[in-house]
């Protein structure tokens, strides 16, 4: 479920209105140019039509030769003309509509960073993407055709139905009484295009999170043989976006044969009265062929905007998709009277706290954490006991249904999120590293650090001397999620941007479980040095990382189910003492002696 979809259908006035009121009208004076570059095209093409007739007329007919050269050099400026003028209606209308893509994208990505992590986590990464891409692109593509189709292709119209009421208005008024029949089929059509055009969006953004998700975890899918799995997945998707596709391109084309047969009887009736009139002497043959020269090249701008509904639908569609997202409004806000927290201490407190991720998925149920400042508290327990929402809550990354989270007694919820999250570092099992340099990603929690402050940081997570080692040491440029360096490396880049914060809470997610012996004996080194001083909340499943830790609370299914000292923990030989015999391999009564003797 895409959770950036309004449900709220808007009709193409309401969202033509309000692409020209906020990104197109700031174009109003290249668009003025690409107007007269438009008309200038449909003149010269009437100009076409037009020069046909003393062409037949003067020197086919009359063979008089002294207006061979001018009504050469008029054929010669005419069409001189039209190509400079396609030239700058393509160049001004290509100048708008990639600045109006970079104008929504840019809109549309800062949107995003304002979302909720929930919002982002039940969309998914392909869906957002897609609008980014897919969805975008169509819109300019549409709003292009809408341009071109309403201003060249109407105005070139407009010139040769003039060219045709000048040789003949009997005539011209028989022909084009055929073509507002069209208008019902093209209408329906274009409906049904917009509902098949938001199918693909749905499907190609489906398609996307599964390429996307196939590359991340390509070491898992070959490891499992699961290749032929994911191709038969991905294939499955991948056909069904084509034959949505091949829908609305037959969608597209269906006004055709419509055009064609009004066309063709519309042909057909100049020639039986036109042709009439030549053959009784009352026209000449001149203005009969300069008329249906005039018929036929209006005949393509007319199926272009006949076929122009069609495609504005798709555009309409993709344009619903955007300005949903860029309308939605993140739910976890500053509230109106929320204060700036400055030099906090750190004391943090959960008190009376409910959370669940949805109706069916309670996650904690009257938590209630104290951790004084300075002090170091570590959150243990089974997989899926609630860990991880307890630390989600702390930065406001979710906001809790009921109880209070407080820092240093004051209410995250009226503490600017800002300012809250100034007074935090966190360093987790899944290091986000960006495809940059060292500095940069080291920096990333500090922009304006200087390089002997990123170097000391790196000192400290001890890390400067494997970055010192790389080809171009602190910048060398990383990879995407810093795949040229090791895990312990990542991690150690990872503590070396928390170092850098000097935020007084640290928030630790399983920072060492995915390391090997010595990559996990260099990160703790850093890590006691990163949690020196500051109040420090961590999760490990690993429980000899947490042994010293000020106080230990201990999660089952959502709520604290025990806490105090490792030694206290171990006594009282509940879950956390079943736990430490599971990954000792001792038995319980063995630890607790052990651990009373010491």
């Amino acid at each position: 479920m895409d959770q950036f979809d309004s449900g709220r259908e808007q009709n193409t006035a309401q969202l033509m209105r309000r692409l020209f009121r906020e990104h197109v009208r700031h174009y109003l004076g290249t668009l003025a140019l690409a107007v007269v570059c438009m008309a200038l095209v449909a003149g010269t093409t009437a100009a076409t039509a037009w020069l046909l007739g003393p062409i037949f007329d003067w020197l086919f007919t009359d063979r008089d030769g002294t207006y061979l050269w001018p009504i050469a050099g008029a054929v010669v400026l005419v069409f001189t003309v039209k190509g400079l003028a396609t030239f700058g209606q393509g160049s001004l209308l290509s100048r708008i509509s990639c600045r109006i893509v970079a104008e929504l994208q840019d809109r549309m990505f800062g949107r995003l960073m304002q979302s909720d992590l929930a919002e982002i986590h039940a969309t998914g990464t392909g869906h957002l993407v897609s609008r980014f891409t897919h969805d975008v692109q169509t819109l300019s593509n549409a709003v292009s055709s809408a341009i071109i189709g309403a201003g060249k292709d109407t105005l070139t119209v407009i010139a040769l139905v003039a060219v045709m009421f000048a040789q003949d208005w009997v005539l011209s008024l028989i022909t084009f009484f055929i073509f507002p029949s069209a208008c019902l089929p093209i209408i329906y059509f274009g409906r049904v295009a917009r509902r098949v055009a938001k199918r693909i969006q749905l499907e190609i953004g489906s398609l996307n999170s599964g390429i996307a998700q196939a590359f991340q975890g390509i070491r898992q899918i070959k490891a499992y043989n699961a290749e032929s799995q994911e191709s038969a997945r991905a294939s499955k998707i991948i056909w069904k976006v084509a034959a949505l596709k091949q829908k609305s391109a037959r969608l597209s084309w269906v006004t055709s044969p419509i055009m064609e047969f009004l066309a063709g009887m519309a042909v057909v009736a100049v020639i039986l009265y036109g042709g009439s009139q030549v053959v009784a002497g009352d026209r000449t043959t001149g203005s009969f062929v300069s008329f249906i020269a005039a018929l036929l090249l209006a005949y393509e701008p007319l199926k272009r905007l006949a076929r122009l509904n069609a495609q504005l639908q798709v555009g309409m569609a993709a344009a619903q998709r955007v300005f949903d997202l860029i309308d939605s409004k993140p739910t976890i806000v500053d509230s109106p009277n929320a204060k700036r927290l400055e030099g906090a201490e750190g004391r943090l407190s959960l008190s009376g706290v409910q959370f669940s991720y949805g109706a069916d998925l309670p996650a904690l149920h009257g938590v209630d954490i104290e951790i004084p400042a300075g002090k170091t508290a570590a959150l243990v327990g089974p997989s899926g006991a609630g860990k991880s929402t307890v630390l989600n809550l702390i930065p406001r990354f979710y906001d809790v249904q009921q109880g209070v989270v407080t820092i240093d007694g004051h209410d995250v919820r009226d503490i600017t999120m800002e300012s809250l999250r100034e007074q935090i570092a966190l360093v987790s099992q899944e290091v986000t590293l960006f495809n940059q340099s060292v500095r940069e990603n080291i920096a990333f929690s500090n922009r304006q650090a200087s390089d002997e402050e990123i170097v000391d940081a790196a000192k400290a997570a001890t890390a400067h001397d494997f970055i010192s080692q790389l080809p171009d040491g602190y910048d060398t440029v990383v990879g995407e999620q810093g795949v040229k360096l090791s895990g312990g490396q990542r991690q150690r880049l990872s503590i070396a941007r928390a170092m850098l914060k000097n935020a007084p809470v640290l928030l630790l997610d399983e920072a060492t479980s995915a390391l090997d012996t010595e990559s996990e004996r260099q990160v703790q080194i850093a890590l006691k040095k990163l949690m020196t001083g500051r109040t420090t909340l961590m999760i490990a499943h690993r429980l000899s990382t947490v042994a010293d830790a000020d106080v230990i609370y201990v999660l089952d299914d959502g709520r604290v189910v025990e806490r105090g000292s490792h030694a206290e923990l171990i006594a009282r030989q509940g879950l956390y003492a079943k736990l430490w015999s599971m990954q000792t391999t001792a038995p319980v009564e063995q630890i607790i002696t052990a651990s009373a003797g010491g």
